[in-house]
């Protein structure tokens, strides 16, 4: 490991101290091309965390995995106005291939509405062909004028889920139910991390969708992050692709579509939500290693003795990896706390004859010293203890930074340094533009109770505004 340097604290340059985290968890680097990056080894471990949860979620919500092309022919993308307009500013597009010119210029996809609305209306005929339920894990490609490492970047990864009904009721209640039961089940479950679950305002909607679901997070900058949206599309896309089905009444109707993604943003998010000025915090339930065991010297019999405890932790079912690096403890033990593991075992020969071990927490620093026999049992309570404290901590960081405000005063002011709630008839276009004068934009809609509305025409919402990456 590249020895580690100080680490700018969150409060002086947060910034400065997410970028320091990135190179020196070894998470990520810039690509050779601006805005695309390099995910290394540990960041991309944390990714395929994300992805098994978020995979095995997504099946049990009843959709398939699948692969759609990554180049699209750019007529695809004129035949919903909407849409098209709503990404011309981010489209990367190919205007010659083979050492000639392209017929037909085509886009690298943004997102895959159009190229898997052309095959639906290919693969549907009948009612019973619906629901069709589908997911893609691929890159996509957003030409990001402003990148940052895993926030916003030009090529990034996610997975998109795309899926055809008979009816709009259903389209939303899918949408739904993968929106509390895949997303918000994961932030919660796994990435310890509390959303404010609520819809779009028509103003900030996907390109082309009737109605927006997002999940916001808090970051320890008091910034909101949008972690992962679903979107009713109602017939647009249907229309314009011509998906079509034949009912039990035998008329042919077009479909209702829904689509749906979450990206390596959630990894930017993991960062800036749970980090601290030693660095990377990760989550048990989330973390590739749950335990590192470091050997305090590299002597034959110490190492012997870390790798056997390494071995029983594995044995258990505990994420263990075992620190055989070279260089001195102190500087191992820095590395590590950079990465954000969630515990450590410490081994020395002390421990080794007495029948001790070392358990060293990341979130806290608390040391712990336990009998061998019982390293185990104590290293599994204290992963489901940790789990709990950072979702609690996140939530009661999130409420202390949220304040309920009754003018748009209140609210620019409140935004300042995190959440406002607001009364959402009191956001006309006029006070929306004030807010996004000076970089707040409404982030959701939500009940007064906080819980998710049917539509933005409700009666009573309350909007929750802030600045945010």
């Amino acid at each position: 490991m590249a020895q580690p340097s100080v680490l700018t604290p969150q409060g002086e340059d947060f910034p400065r101290w997410y970028q320091d985290v990135v190179q020196k968890a070894e998470m990520a680097d810039n690509g050779p091309v601006r805005g695309t990056m390099v995910i290394r080894p540990y960041g991309y471990a944390i990714w395929e965390r994300i992805q098994r949860e978020m995979d095995d979620r997504i099946k049990a919500a009843g959709a398939q995995n699948a692969y759609f092309p990554l180049f699209i022919p750019e007529s695809y993308l004129h035949r919903e106005a909407e849409h098209v307009e709503g990404f011309s500013p981010e489209l990367a597009v190919v205007t010659h291939a083979g050492g000639a010119e392209l017929a037909e210029p085509v886009v690298v996809r943004p997102t895959s509405e159009t190229v898997i609305g052309e095959f639906m209306a290919k693969w549907i005929q009948s009612h019973r062909d619906l629901p069709l339920l589908l997911n893609q894990w691929a890159n996509v490609v957003r030409w990001e004028l402003r990148p940052r490492l895993f926030l916003r970047s030009s090529e990034f990864l996610w997975q998109e889920g795309h899926t055809a009904h008979a009816s709009a009721e259903d389209a939303s209640r899918y949408a739904t139910l993968i929106h509390l039961e895949v997303y918000n089940d994961f932030l919660e479950q796994v990435l310890a991390l509390p959303a404010i679950v609520g819809i779009k305002p028509p103003s900030e909607r996907f390109a082309g969708a009737v109605n927006t679901m997002t999940c916001e997070g808090m970051m320890r900058d008091g910034k909101a992050l949008q972690l992962a949206t679903s979107h009713e599309l109602g017939q647009n896309f249907a229309k314009a692709f011509n998906i079509v089905f034949q009912g039990d009444d035998g008329e042919s109707q077009y479909c209702h579509t829904a689509s749906w993604g979450a990206s390596t943003r959630l990894v930017g998010g993991l960062i800036m939500a749970h980090g601290d000025d030693r660095g990377l915090r990760v989550p048990p339930r989330l973390a590739p290693w749950q335990v590192v065991v470091v050997a305090v010297r590299d002597d034959d019999e110490v190492l012997h003795g870390a790798r056997e405890i390494a071995r029983e932790l594995l044995e258990s079912g505990v994420r263990s990896h075992l620190d055989t690096g070279r260089g001195s403890f102190g500087r191992r033990v820095t590395d590590w706390e950079i990465k954000g593991v969630p515990l450590r075992v410490e081994v020395g020969p002390r421990d080794l004859a007495s029948g001790q071990v070392t358990l060293v927490r990341r979130d806290g620093g608390e040391k712990i010293s336990v009998a061998r026999a019982e390293m185990v049992s104590v290293a599994r309570r204290l992963l489901d203890e940790m789990h709990d404290e950072f979702y609690q901590e996140a939530l009661a960081f999130r409420e202390s930074r949220t304040v309920t405000v009754a003018s748009v005063d209140e609210a620019l002011e409140g935004a300042q340094n995190g959440f406002a709630r607001v009364p959402w008839d009191l956001l006309d276009e006029a006070a929306e533009a004030r807010l996004k004068a000076d970089a707040v934009t409404v982030r959701c809609l939500v009940r007064a109770d906080g819980t998710l509305p049917l539509h933005e025409k409700e009666p009573d919402l309350v909007a929750v505004v802030a600045k945010s990456y």
